[in-house]
């Protein structure tokens, strides 16, 4: 593998360099970049922000809370107990089951988008520099089609340019 990568100081930087490779023709699925700490404020920290997560766990939900509904309400109709006129299906009672498995109907949901989004635990970064613990933050391409070019843009913003053969 070989890979072409800019370490910068500020997040200023980074998002200029960013900048840079995009308009010189590189897609932004093709540029990686790591940094220490989130920043979400800049373009380049929100570059897979979009999810489905929400939708997912509210399917879960919905899941567990029916499968909680029957399970309860085909339970109490399964066995014959004599209740004295009372209804044999209580929802009053079945709200604590059918609480508890809402809830982990979400939260499997949840957990589980989680795992396959972020291809965890197969998902490792294509290349690092230990500057990145250290506060740069890394701007790189990998396997660049035009390698050359990638490293002329990547030297027009002010930062350490580094090339893995």
């Amino acid at each position: 593998m070989t890979a072409i990568y800019g370490l910068y100081a500020t997040p200023m930087l980074a998002q200029q360099a960013f900048d840079e490779l995009r308009s010189a023709g590189i897609s932004e699925r093709d540029i990686t970049i790591q940094s220490s700490e989130p920043l979400e404020e800049y373009e380049f920290g929100s570059k897979d922000r979009e999810t489905v997560m929400p939708w997912i766990a509210i399917l879960g939900a919905t899941i567990g809370l029916v499968s909680g509904y029957l399970l309860t309400s085909i339970t109490q109709r399964a066995w014959a107990i004599n209740t004295g006129g009372m209804p044999i299906v209580t929802n009053w009672s079945n709200l604590i089951v059918i609480f508890e498995l809402t809830m982990l109907g979400a939260v499997f949901a949840t957990v589980l988008t989680l795992l396959i989004t972020a291809k965890i635990p197969s998902r490792l970064p294509q290349f690092y520099d230990p500057e990145v613990s250290r506060g740069k933050i890394l701007v790189g391409v990998a396997n660049p089609a035009q390698a050359e070019r990638v490293e002329r843009t990547l030297r027009k913003v002010a930062g350490t340019v580094r090339r893995i053969p």
